[in-house]
């Protein structure tokens, strides 16, 4: 969610029943045009967590 750190981010999946297996990160661009030539410039990023579900919660 916006405005979350990781930590808190685990703790909900966590608190979900489910267990986080990997991070990725993916970079988020902004599309700059200077001089009729399309530049992208990176403005941040995303972090995805695939989870798993918690074998006890099954």
């Amino acid at each position: 969610m916006d405005n979350e750190t990781i930590d808190q981010c685990i703790d909900r999946i966590k608190a979900a029943g489910y267990q986080p297996a990997r991070r990725i990160e993916k970079p988020i661009f902004r599309e700059v045009i200077k001089n009729e030539e399309v530049d992208y410039q990176p403005i941040g990023k995303k972090i995805v967590f695939d989870a798993i579900v918690n074998k006890d919660e099954q």
